[in-house]
Parts: structure tokens; sequence; C-alpha cells
């Protein structure tokens, strides 16, 4: 058992690492938009303009890699599923809010961005984090549509309890904007997902599920570029404020990871539910979030600075979290 895992942590399959190539992307994308934005405004104020075309692609293509049958297959581990579901939308937000709360008091715009980015658990690369931490990949992607699903429904209820003092949300124009901007891409995305199944070959509707894939960091970086583009002088002039927010973040990884750990010895999970625990509970859904919240409380770049800010942040704690895993599973084999 001993030589097995320690294999698995000096060689490890070769798979690509999400995190290291797309947080040098988002680095880019917001370095290029500011240069933009601040040597040409108007090229800024155009670059603005496809924000709303992004974000409807974006959004379609991450609801075409919603996989509805996973759901059923999730149900053959229930209590895993309920136990995942529980510490990520009743514990995680209170955790949330009273870091948000902490660090970010009279802060409205930064505090609303920051608590939106902690409240939604990722549906997409934390698989890979997961399957590098030789996590449970197949329960894992029975969480996809389930944490999708729900962090959509709760989005209103969510900035309602927790945002309703800051003035920053137009409330009663959100449920109909989740409406026409989600509800019915995510019915045109299934729907194109299943005729594409039935239709095409395996392997050709497999190499269109990886390319949708590849395709999603690269429009969340144009979302970015834009953003920045449009608003780097707003952006600019509170800078001041990332540094709490950064340490917030660093304080909320650790507290997640904590829970993770808790919860691992609580119900004693095996090392690939711990594993997909640990991460499920530490990657967020700033990508979906960033997307809702721009067509939700829409011309408050603040908020959307701070969502950006945890993307940063996340991809090394992510690698540094996979690391820890496994060597976390080596030394229990060294016991055994």
């Amino acid at each position: 058992m001993e030589n097995k895992l320690t294999d698995m942590v000096r060689s490890p399959r070769r798979e690509p690492v999400p995190g290291l190539g797309v947080t040098a992307m988002f680095l880019g994308a917001i370095a290029l938009g500011a240069l933009l934005g601040l040597s040409n405004p108007v090229l800024g104020s155009r670059l603005s303009q496809g924000i709303d075309p992004t974000l409807l692609a974006m959004v379609g293509l991450l609801f075409f890699e919603v996989r509805l049958r996973a759901v059923a297959a999730g149900l053959a581990n229930l209590r895993f599923i309920a136990l995942a579901w529980g510490a990520n939308f009743l514990v995680v937000p209170l955790i949330g809010y009273a870091i948000a709360s902490l660090f970010l008091t009279g802060q409205p715009l930064l505090y609303t961005g920051l608590l939106i980015y902690f409240l939604a658990p990722c549906t997409d690369w934390f698989l890979g984090f997961t399957r590098m931490a030789r996590g449970d990949t197949a329960l894992g992607a029975a969480l996809l549509p389930i944490n999708m699903l729900t962090q959509l429904l709760l989005y209103p209820l969510w900035l309602w309890l927790f945002t309703r003092h800051t003035g920053v949300a137009d409330f009663e124009t959100i449920p109909s904007v989740l409406l026409q901007w989600f509800l019915v891409p995510f019915v045109v995305a299934q729907a194109a997902r299943w005729f594409f199944v039935r239709l095409l070959p395996a392997a050709t509707f497999d190499r269109i599920c990886r390319d949708v894939g590849s395709l999603i960091p690269l429009l969340t970086a144009a979302l970015i570029l834009q953003i920045f583009a449009a608003n780097v002088t707003t952006i600019a002039a509170h800078l001041e404020a990332f540094g709490p927010i950064f340490v917030a973040i660093l304080a909320f990884f650790v507290v997640t990871y904590g829970l993770g750990e808790g919860l691992t010895r609580l119900f004693g999970l095996r090392h690939p539910e711990h594993a997909l625990l640990a991460m499920t509970t530490a990657a967020r859904n700033a990508p979906l979030m960033l997307a809702v919240t721009a067509i939700a409380i829409p011309n408050q770049p603040l908020v959307y600075a701070a969502l950006v800010i945890g993307m940063l942040v996340e991809f090394p704690h992510l690698t540094v979290l996979k690391q820890l895993l496994l060597t976390k599973a080596v030394r229990k084999g060294t016991r055994a």
C-alpha cells in the first residue's frame, strides 16, 4: 500500500494541470484589459459592448456540460451526496458570510462580490484536481448537475439573505433575469446535448465535449478582459481594498479545509471520498457566478473584480490542496 501511494505522488499520470495555465491566462486578461482601457478608453467602451454575447456563449457552454443522467448515478451513494450538498449549501455559505462580514465591513460592493464567490461550489474544473488527488471523479460527476441547479435556484435567496441591506441588488428583477438568461439557455443547451448524443458517433461527441471544456476558460478570460477594459479606472480607484479580499479568501480556504477534515473523520470517509469532499468545498464556481452577477447586478465592476480575484487565488490553492491530500494518503498507508 505504501509503495503504491508513494508512486502516485512521485509519478502521477500525465494529466493537464488546469490551475497553472488558466491562472496565467486570467492574469493576462486582466493586464491586457487594463492596458487597453487606460490607453484607449474608447476601445474599452467598445469592448464592453461584447460582454452580453460573451456571457450568453459562456452560459450556454456551461449548461451543455451538465450531465443530468449523472444525478441518477449519484443516488447510488446518497449518503455522500447528502453530505457534500449539506456542506456546500448549508455550512459553507455561513462560513463565507462570516468571513466576508469580518474583512469587508463598510465596502458593500466588494463585500457582495466576495460573498457571491464564496457561495457557489464549482461545477467543472474541480474534477480535474479531484482526479489528480486520486479522488472519486465518478461520484464527483454526479455532483455537477446537482450543484449547478441548486446554486442557480438559491442565488436570489442568497442575495436577499446576505446582501439585502447593502442596496447593491434589485431583488425584484433577479427572478425574471434568471428565467430569461439561464432557464432558456439551459433548455437549449440540454436539447442540443440530447440531439448530439443520439445523432453523432460517440467519439465525435466526446471530442465536442472536450472542445467545450477548453472553450469555457477562454470565454471567461475574454469576459475578464472586457470587464477590466471598460471599468479599469473604477477598479484602480479601489486597489487598496483588494488586500483584505486576498486575506479573506485565504482564510476561507483554510476554514473549508478544516471543514473537510472534520467531516472526513466524523463520517469515516475513504481517501477517494475525502479528496472529492475537500475539492468540492474548496473550489468555487466563479465563471458561472461572474456571468449570473454581471446580468443580475449590472454595471458594478467592483463586484465582478472581487469574483475575479477569487479565481486567481483559487487555482494555486487547489494545486497545494491536491498535494496535501496525496501526502496524507501516503501517511495513512505507511501507518497501515
